[in-house]
């Protein structure tokens, strides 16, 4: 197990973590939670038309997925990871205590928003989180995609997030604008 890594994911990590892993558990982390607050420029959305992204954010607590890579994968995992999550730096490379859902307790590479980033949104409203939702389109695919995707992997692992809900029962209850 020695030079192993392990991967918090709270966002597409969980579903689409695009790196070779040995284990894949659920997992919480203490400290931060899940929100819907870095407007993305590049993967769900442009710099003139800003997509919305999940970061995890400081305080509460986050349940999400934590993925075991062999010792042999580490470093091109974390090449990977950075290229994919750091592509405008508006994420911090961090390592937090995660509790697995099997008891055991790991030290986890994650990516926490920087809050003094220009693409940080913060605490937005309903209706703004909406309007960058629809509108988002990027390198990634449309941002109303990742939404259902990510909620609808976090109800798999029966996780009940209520903004999330909400924007997705908009999203396919309403035309969009």
């Amino acid at each position: 197990m020695d030079g192993e890594l392990w991967v918090f994911g709270y966002g597409s990590l969980m579903w689409r973590p695009g790196f070779p892993y040995r284990e894949r558990r659920c997992a919480t982390v203490e400290g931060y939670h899940r929100a819907l607050c870095v407007l993305s420029h590049v993967h769900r959305g442009t710099p003139e038309r800003p997509g919305l992204v999940l970061g995890l954010d400081r305080g509460g607590t986050c349940r999400g997925v934590a993925f075991r890579v062999a010792a042999e994968d580490r470093d091109q995992t974390i090449a990977y990871l950075r290229e994919r999550e750091q592509v405008t730096a508006v994420y911090l490379e961090i390592h937090v205590d995660a509790a697995l859902d099997d008891g055991r307790r790991v030290r986890a590479l994650t990516y926490a928003v920087d809050r003094a980033h220009p693409q940080y949104a913060g605490d937005l409203s309903h209706a703004d989180l909406l309007r960058h939702v629809r509108q988002g389109v990027g390198r990634s695919g449309a941002n109303p995609d990742y939404v259902r995707s990510t909620y609808e992997h976090l109800m798999e692992i029966g996780v009940a997030d209520p903004v999330l809900a909400r924007i997705v029962r908009d999203l396919d209850g309403a035309p969009a604008s």
